[in-house]
């Protein structure tokens, strides 16, 4: 017999299986409750100086020691652009007016994200001797990893708008709906990086794993191509991918000079905020073992 439990005093049928389990699980208990709905949140907030100082500091020495330094920045879209336009306007022959602009408009949204995927699956494992120390937050670690390709994300925008000069791509009103959709993608992004980073902690292969994942979701987003060009029985991919709302929203803002569809981003807003729940209960969950198993 299970003694009697005064939270669960309202429930005639406490002694039932049902009760029996959310007993066996102390975590279950404090999710109904709501004590850790938030709490990361809550935590980031108080660490905002910390988090700050250690984006700085990440963002100067991610090419410490390089010749061109922080140039890199600017280059490495820069090349990948390069690549691809070779590769698919003149190869495959994508027809896509300004077809450079195009695909730059797509690919440094995409960067910050893939990027703060694949390097946030293991900030908690890079950051051990951090991790270690009484009183550090875990949930720092990867937190400093979105902001920080966030950084580089907004240095890459004014390369585009030089881009968007010389292909005498006109802007419009529509720009200022820009910080909108760049919420939107961190809200998302956070919550998977938070969810990566903390099962990454137990299970080492899912950093492996993430990117051959990523090269997919690359494919299968229209960075490459419009989405015009997708089989209209296949187009049922760029609906239930988030990043390919994203992307089009990126486009539609500074490709097409129009506003990007709003209730389309508010579907994807909803679906970003339980993405960075689940991936705050998933993190919330093992955040306690860090410590030994790092």
């Amino acid at each position: 017999m299970v003694p009697m439990n005064r939270d669960f005093a309202p429930f005639p049928d406490f002694q039932s299986g049902l009760a029996m389990t959310f007993v066996d699980y102390p975590f279950i208990l404090r999710i109904l409750r709501g004590r850790n709905m938030f709490s990361n949140v809550i935590e980031l907030y108080r660490y905002r100086a910390l988090i700050m100082s250690l984006v700085l500091k990440e963002v100067k020495l991610r090419y410490q020691g390089s010749v061109l330094g922080f140039l890199w920045t600017f280059l490495n879209p820069l090349l990948l652009m390069c690549v691809y336009t070779i590769v698919f306007s003149i190869f495959l022959r994508i027809r896509v007016e300004n077809y450079p602009v195009f695909l730059f408009c797509g690919l440094i949204p995409w960067v910050w994200f893939s990027t703060s995927i694949l390097e946030g699956a293991d900030s908690i494992v890079r950051g051990g001797d951090l991790i270690t120390r009484a009183l550090f937050p875990p949930q720092v670690l990867p937190s400093v990893t979105v902001f920080s390709n966030l950084v580089n994300f907004v240095f890459s925008l004014p390369l585009l708008f030089i881009f968007l000069l010389l292909f005498k791509v006109k802007t419009g009103i529509a720009l200022i709906s820009l910080p909108i959709v760049m919420i939107i993608q961190a809200v998302f992004t956070m919550g998977l990086v938070l969810m990566v980073s903390a099962l990454n902690v137990h299970f080492r292969d899912i950093q492996h794993i993430l990117g051959n994942v990523i090269i997919m979701w690359f494919f299968a987003t229209p960075i490459l191509y419009p989405m015009t060009s997708i089989p209209v029985k296949l187009r049922f991919i760029t609906v239930i991918n988030p990043m390919s709302t994203l992307i089009k929203a990126y486009r539609d803002i500074l490709f097409y000079r129009q506003f990007p569809n709003w209730r389309v981003l508010g579907i994807t807003l909803c679906f970003g905020f339980l993405v960075f729940f689940l991936g705050n209960l998933i993190f919330n969950r093992y955040k306690e073992s860090f410590p030994e198993e790092v």
